[in-house]
């Protein structure tokens, strides 16, 4: 691993040397192709795909694939590859993630690898921040794919399941990250293949990577039901935690936004529901319940992570600002929060499958990317998704000038400066951007610009296409537009006329964000293609940041500050403070993800396992499925054997084996007598007449299609429990810490033993309805009676 560390950092490793003579070969056939007429160009699809089939590799194909692409891009769209994109091409082609200048052309870049990959025909999927990207880019650049004969879908929610299998079936597919996840998901739990959308996993490029990878890595694809069990419980602990106080009552750790009560906090909510010990197990939903009203009262604020609208509470994307329409907080958080906030409590969610997005896209034989703002995360890229990170030189010299942060002691001062600014440079005729972090924030800043009279414009908009084109008219001469950090990622912003020359877009942001990255986008909006610009952040001490730091480490170095008479932080240097109080608190977040992926990785591997049962007895004649059934039996007696065996329980193994062999005759007096061995003997004479019983029925169609709905129900049904007791655990796992205990080796613990006992109950309820099935009258006609005799 060390070596292998040494080599992401060392430059050698992406020699763009290396990749330029690639460029330089493509370069080459440029003329050959240019006198090709349409046809030839797009004969030239079956021409690779012969060379395939013949044993050529992909790699082989690169150089003449990459010209034949860019020949169809400037007869389709009038736009030629310039070199720099042909090298990001080379990279995703390579697996590894190209790190672009916004404005660079990344959208461009992705038809070169796309179409490469889609030529072995397994699919190709283009994961797009939002559904306006995805359908833009479908409709833009797929006609260039068109053009040379591949077919092309999109990928976006509220599709039917026939219109997302054509879009799978496609030579490429453009959509999001979430929906192919999503996808992935509602495939392992249909009730026949057929109904099954997607392909085979096999080559994916991620556009704004860091963000779908990286900021969204630590929430949860949830596919859920409805449960209207607790809302009346989910009140009365709201009203309870109401008057709760931090520090006496609970302890809130702000790096990582943990929150657990503290000994008088538990006594109050013992004393409230009138019991001894809040953290028995008979009161695990009780506990659940409180722990997320505590999370709800402590770490979920309005207008930050959600917003009230119409009477209900509605995702705030923090990495965005968007609002996130039809998602909601899981398990029984999003109920707190509506209790909190006094609005009607809706039905809790019921988690039927759940996985990361970490653990989703590793599962893709090969992977890529591009961003404008990989190079600070490329350690947890190498780490996490074995991904390097090159970054490719701009096409014309960045002429942007980055102005050093002004730090402001108050947040009252830092307004004051900002407000200044925007008017000196609206003075100039220059178009402002201001980037904040959250819609709160964003409205707070607006209000002051309308005390100054400021024409200016908020960014708040309900869709996609709408921010897009806003954030579009943000270069023209004389704009003033407040924007959350992200708004309209993956659009470019052209200058207006004449708005060079007054020196281009001026972009302000008004807190540094939890990860550098994010400013570094920020950044990006200005100075696109060699035009000129210029970005300064204008921050404060009281801003969000830093309530993420150290307490008694802000108090040291408050003691020591030197400020102007406006406010301005002198001295110490607050840009070497700021700087190191971003990395801490990116490398908390980072610590965080990993925390996430160790416990996670513990779920992935269970259901891959569930899956592939599941997938399993999907494919499964008749014949098969019965076999399977006594596969199940079989492991049911044995571990009902085996279970004796451990406690001795007598009433427990004849009850158990009772169940599959009704005739079975044992008593307590006469197993004191047996062992194992002489258990096994009777077990399995009784097995051997049940399966000369059984085999026959293997010719009953009618009887596959019933076992097979009787196995997935017992996979789905047990798998859901499994999956709601296993949250419940990981709710409880950062207690372990304060015990000395490891609490990654306590989840794989628990989870093992979960996992043996979610097998047991699969197995076990598999052979309960099979018995019941034999004893129906459908089989016990006298026809079925004489075969079995």
């Amino acid at each position: 691993m060390i070596t292998s560390l040494k080599q992401l950092f060392n430059e050698s490793v992406f020699d763009i040397k290396r990749l330029n003579k690639l460029v330089n070969l493509v370069n080459q056939l440029e003329e050959k192709y240019e006198n090709y007429s349409d046809e030839q160009l797009k004969n030239m699809n079956f021409i690779f795909k012969e060379k395939l089939q013949n044993g050529m590799k992909l790699d082989d194909l690169k150089i003449e694939v990459f010209a034949v692409v860019r020949e169809a891009a400037k007869r389709v769209l009038g736009l030629r590859h310039y070199d720099v994109q042909l090298i990001g091409g080379f990279v995703l082609s390579e697996g590894s993630i190209a790190q672009m200048n916004t404005g660079e052309g990344k959208t461009l870049v992705a038809t070169l690898s796309s179409y490469l990959y889609a030529l072995e025909g397994k699919g190709v999927h283009i994961v797009t921040a939002n559904e306006y990207l995805a359908r833009r880019d479908k409709e833009l650049m797929g006609q260039i794919h068109e053009f040379l004969g591949l077919t092309v879908g999109l990928n976006i929610s509220q599709m039917e399941v026939e219109e997302k299998r054509l879009a799978y079936q496609a030579d490429i597919t453009y959509g999001t990250g979430t929906e192919f996840g999503f996808d992935y998901l509602r495939d392992n739990m249909v009730k026949n293949k057929e109904e099954k959308v997607q392909r085979e996993l096999h080559y994916a490029i991620v556009d704004e990577i860091d963000s779908i990878l990286i900021d969204e890595a630590r929430t949860p694809l949830i596919i859920a039901n409805k449960s209207s069990d607790g809302a009346e419980l989910f009140k009365i602990t709201a009203m309870i935690l109401n008057d709760f106080k931090a520090d006496q009552d609970y302890k809130l750790y702000s790096e990582t936004r943990e929150v657990y009560f503290t000994d008088e906090g538990a006594a109050k909510i013992e004393d409230a529901f009138g019991i001894e010990n809040l953290y028995d197990a008979e009161h695990q939903e009780l506990l659940h319940v409180v722990t997320q009203s505590l999370r709800a009262l402590a770490t979920m604020k309005l207008d930050v992570d959600y917003i009230s609208k119409d009477g209900k509470i509605v995702l705030i994307d923090k990495f965005t600002g968007r609002i996130m329409d039809g998602r909601s907080f899981s398990e029984g958080l999003h109920q707190a929060i509506e209790a909190k906030e006094g609005v009607e409590i809706t039905e809790e969610n019921q988690t039927f499958a759940t996985i990361t997005v970490q653990n989703y896209f590793v599962m893709y034989k090969k992977l890529s990317g591009m961003t404008g703002s990989a190079m600070p995360s490329k350690q947890e890229f190498y780490e996490t998704y074995t991904l390097k990170v090159v970054e490719i030189p701009t096409n014309k010299p960045v002429l942007r000038e980055d102005f050093p942060d002004l730090v402001y002691l108050t947040a009252a001062s830092k307004i004051q400066k900002i407000v200044t600014e925007v008017i000196k440079m609206n003075q100039l005729g220059r178009p402002v951007l201001i980037g904040t972090t959250s819609i709160e924030q964003s409205e707070k800043l607006s209000s002051y610009l309308m005390k100054e009279k400021i024409k200016h414009q908020i960014l708040n908009a309900k869709t996609e296409e709408d921010e897009a084109k806003l954030i579009a008219q943000a270069g023209q001469k004389g704009e003033i537009m407040i924007a959350t950090n992200m708004a309209g990622r993956g659009t470019d912003i052209m200058l207006g006329e004449s708005v060079r020359e007054l020196g281009g877009l001026h972009i302000i942001g008004t807190e540094r964000h939890e990860s550098n990255r994010i400013d570094m986008q920020l950044r990006g909006r200005a100075g696109r293609q060699g035009d000129p610009g210029s970005s300064q952040f204008i921050i404060s001490l009281e801003d969000d940041l830093f309530t993420f730091y150290d307490e008694e480490e802000t108090e040291r170095y408050l003691k020591k500050i030197k400020t102007s008479d406006d406010g301005l932080i002198l001295s110490p240097d607050p840009q070497a403070f700021t700087k190191k109080v971003q990395e801490i608190v990116e490398n908390t977040h980072y610590s965080a993800r990993k925390h996430l992926l160790k416990l996670e990785s513990v779920m992935d591997r269970q259901s891959k396992i569930i899956y592939s049962m599941r997938n399993r007895i999907l494919d499964l004649g008749t014949k098969e499925l019965v076999k399977e059934v006594e596969n199940n039996i079989h492991s049911y007696v044995q571990e009902v054997v085996e279970q004796y065996v451990v406690d001795g329980n007598p009433t427990a193994l004849i009850e158990g084996l009772t169940l599959p062999f009704p005739g079975i005759i044992l008593d307590s007096a006469e197993l004191e007598d047996l062992d194992r061995s002489d258990i096994e003997a009777r077990v399995k004479e009784e097995y051997t007449q049940l399966r000369t019983k059984i085999m026959p029925l293997a010719e009953d169609e009618l009887l596959g299609h019933q076992l097979k709905s009787i196995m997935l129900y017992q996979i789905d049904t047990h798998w859901v429990k499994h999956l709601d007791l296993m949250a419940q655990v990981k709710d409880g796992i950062g207690l372990r810490g304060y015990g000395q205990e490891d609490p990654y080796r306590h989840f794989e613990f628990v989870g093992l033993e979960e996992f043996k006992y979610l097998l047991f109950t699969i197995h076990s309820g598999v052979t309960q309805h099979f018995m019941r099935l034999l004893e129906t009258e459908f089989y016990a006609d006298e026809t079925l009676e004489e075969e079995v005799i």
